[in-house]
């Protein structure tokens, strides 16, 4: 029997390649880059939140459209199974405020070098330098390396590529083409989890001044091209071309998609949003005396720095002197949104293999033996430790559907 191929080094990639090696199947692990893991280290940085702990219905739901099909895959490896699996690396978790779940230490280093301690010792080959170019005409992997080109034979085969956001770690959708010749339906790509762009762009002042500044207890409205109407609130941040962030990333989607559907989209920003309208209106118009109107707005309202210089930046300035106006755009700040940030600086990427083109498990219908695992996936879900958990939970499945083909069931 040849050895099972797993191409793509991620939670994904490895979790299949787990699965496989616990069986006493052959796996090898081809990846691209130097070594494995590389957006799971980057992931880390600012604190590995690997689930969350809400109810799984609440969990479940946060994959919009895609609830259905990922369902399956999360009851079989649940938010609750993957914190148990961490704990058996000797990584302990615990649930922050917001309800998610992070590592002891909240870096990824030490549970990635725990984890392919385990997978070296259990017998898992590893490729680095590999990067994965289709098959050829006899079906065998092609694979590009540093001397020369490499054709391998697999029992099966587990694609676990990623998506195309941050492609300087490997997840760079050069796939497609390999997938799309073959007849595989691809959705494209496109970004999820990003930052957009105001239309005009922010002045020269602004970008210098107050770009990655945070705006914090904000909420954000608006209609999507459907008719629906979104409302959150959380924090945002400035950024060179528009806005980004936690609280943009939870309406990512929707604004992506109407934007697509219309140019624009419009939101609304509630500077204030603890606040009712006539008491803003009340301290906006209270005397100030001999201060200044900066000074005042800040006395009475703590309106300062990022929110003040944004009021500033979409008010003229007679607006900005009507206490009236100026009351009201403080709780109902217009930005238009023209276009999402590149994918290639997006969090994570939408599109992907439909699930329509796979099996049950996650087997491409056109290509008997080949699996489909993680952010090649046709799916998306906002940042909270469900982008984790859906890649960990695919893998499990994309492994167990690979372990039965290769044993001919």
């Amino acid at each position: 029997m040849n050895p099972v191929a797993i191409i793509g080094g991620g939670p994904a990639g490895l979790m299949a390649a787990e699965h496989l090696v616990q069986a006493g199947i052959v796996v090898d692990v081809y990846d691209a880059m130097p070594s494995v893991g590389r957006k799971l280290l980057l992931a880390g940085v600012g604190g590995l939140n690997i689930t969350h702990a809400e109810p799984f219905e609440v969990f479940v739901s946060r994959y919009g459209a895609r609830a259905g099909v990922i369902r399956p895959l999360l009851e079989d490896f649940s938010p609750d199974a993957l914190r148990a699996w961490v704990h058996a690396l000797g990584i302990e978790t615990f649930v922050g405020s917001s309800g998610r779940v992070f590592p002891v230490g909240m870096k990824a280093a030490p549970l990635l070098r725990a984890w392919l301690h385990r997978l070296r010792q259990a017998g898992v080959r590893f490729h680095v330098r590999h990067r994965w170019a289709g098959w050829d005409e006899t079906g065998a992997l092609r694979f590009v390396t540093p001397v020369g080109e490499r054709l391998v034979h697999a029992e099966a085969t587990v694609l676990a590529l990623g998506g195309a956001s941050w492609p300087k770690l490997g997840s760079d959708g050069t796939w497609v083409p390999w997938l799309a010749a073959r007849g595989v339906d691809v959705a494209p790509l496109v970004p999820a989890n990003c930052g957009f762009d105001v239309a005009g762009g922010w002045s020269a002042h602004l970008r210098s001044c107050f770009a990655g500044r945070p705006l914090k207890t904000v909420a954000l409205n608006f209609t999507d091209s459907a008719g629906r109407q979104y409302e959150r609130r959380g924090e945002l941040m400035l950024s060179d071309t528009g806005i980004e962030g936690g609280l943009v990333y939870a309406v990512s989607a929707a604004l992506r998609d109407t934007i697509a559907a219309q140019g624009a989209v419009t939101v609304r920003l509630d500077l204030l949003p603890d606040w009712p309208l006539a008491r803003v209106a009340t301290a906006v118009a209270y005397p100030r005396g001999a201060r200044s109107l900066s000074s005042h707005l800040q006395s009475r309202l703590g309106i300062r720095g990022a929110k003040m210089a944004l009021l500033r930046e979409v008010l003229t300035p007679d607006e900005f002197k009507d206490a009236a106006k100026l009351a009201q755009a403080m709780q109902s700040l217009p930005l238009v949104l023209s276009a999402p940030r590149p994918i290639a600086e997006a969090i994570s990427s939408a599109g992907g293999v439909r699930f329509e083109a796979l099996d049950e498990n996650l087997m491409l219908r056109d290509l008997p033996g080949v699996f489909v695992a993680g952010e090649m996936l046709d799916w998306e879900a906002p940042t909270g430790g469900y982008l984790l958990s859906a890649c960990f939970a695919s893998g499990c499945a994309a492994g167990q559907g690979a372990l039965a083909y290769a044993r001919g069931g």
